[in-house]
């Protein structure tokens, strides 16, 4: 083979990864890149809203995935997949769980929690079973807090978990929000979901879950209408709770998880937080893409959402932008486009 015809199968190469839709409609050499999101109330949806309208100034028509959500999402763009098929979203109605735009080719970057990108990364947690996905890479980490949380119904008297083991059996254990804090939390108590189970009592997060509980464990975020967190804003409003502090040793476990930290409640989150309550709480929703994602592209996303960061705050979620920690992705590696651009402005010392 010449050197000519390696040259061209090179850049052959070098387009297909830049845009892999086979349509040729989007892609980021189009300027019309996918973002994985989620539904627009969902925090990765709310992020995808906020990405397309700072990239429309840098001549960028962002396609948002509604559906490239869930554990999933991390591979979908590692794997430069397309968006999968459409499923009604039972929890939301359709105007904001909408179908995507017809013929979306690969995914090209998006959005999702910082444990999700970390565990991806690393192939741990959620996804243990994966290959290591050490083609992602962060372009933007934006913060989003939310806080572990623990409470139980009032009238139950229950004010420490480790009087459920002692003397409330059964028990109705409510697991709200994301993550897999709750069952840390209770193993640190020495149970379990079988054990909570086998002396007749019951953990999950239904409908019915919500109604009927006797302790809520999980993470939170501010008081929003998201899905996976606004479950702690209707139990609050609809009966009176005891929050819980959980003790010094468990809280400094799960802050070793790595992209949690130690943290406080601060009063008034919800109804029944009437002090200032430790914790560990979790910062970071990221705007992450694949190693192959051309310099020029991670640089104009990293400067448009620094340019542009007063997008963030009409959010309904409490999105910021801090020049210290935007860059941090922990052992996620920055893109060098967008590493580019923090060093230009002096972020990264």
């Amino acid at each position: 083979m010449t050197t000519f015809s390696v040259s061209i199968s090179c850049l052959a190469a070098a387009l297909l990864a830049v845009s892999p839709a086979a349509d040729g409609q989007t892609g980021i050499a189009q300027r019309k890149p996918v973002f994985g999101g989620a539904c627009e109330i969902c925090p990765w949806g709310a992020m995808a809203e906020v990405v397309k309208t700072a990239m429309k100034p840098y001549g960028y028509d962002v396609q948002i995935c509604y559906n490239c959500n869930g554990a999933d999402a991390p591979r979908i763009v590692s794997e430069a997949r397309k968006p999968p098929p459409y499923k009604p979203d039972p929890a939301m109605p359709e105007n904001l769980a909408p179908r995507n735009a017809p013929d979306l080719g690969a995914v090209d970057f998006g959005a999702v929690a910082i444990q999700f990108l970390r565990n991806a990364y690393r192939g741990t947690g959620t996804y243990a079973k994966d290959k290591p996905m050490t083609n992602l890479c962060l372009i933007a980490n934006i913060q989003d807090p939310s806080y572990v949380l623990v409470a139980a119904r009032a009238e139950t008297g229950i004010t420490n978990l480790s009087q459920i083991r002692q003397k409330r059996w059964p028990v109705r254990i409510l697991t709200a929000g994301i993550g897999g804090d709750s069952t840390r939390i209770l193993a640190h108590f020495g149970l379990s979901r079988q054990a909570v189970e086998a002396g007749g009592g019951h953990v999950g997060n239904t409908a019915e879950d919500r109604e009927k509980f006797d302790v809520a464990i999980g993470g939170g975020g501010d008081m929003t209408t998201a899905p996976e967190w606004r479950v702690w804003t209707e139990i609050s409003q609809k009966f009176d709770l005891n929050f819980i502090q959980l003790p010094d040793d468990l809280l400094a476990e799960l802050a070793r998880e790595g992209e949690q930290e130690r943290g406080t409640i601060p009063p008034g989150l919800y109804r029944g937080v009437d002090r200032p309550i430790p914790t560990v709480v979790r910062t970071g929703t990221t705007i992450y893409c694949r190693t192959d994602t051309p310099d020029e592209f991670a640089y104009t996303v990293a400067k448009a959402m620094d340019e542009q960061q007063q997008l963030l705050q009409w959010s309904h979620l409490n999105f910021s932008y801090n020049i210290h920690t935007v860059w941090n992705g922990y052992e996620v590696p920055l893109h060098p486009g967008a590493a580019r651009y923090y060093e230009e402005m002096g972020y990264m010392q």
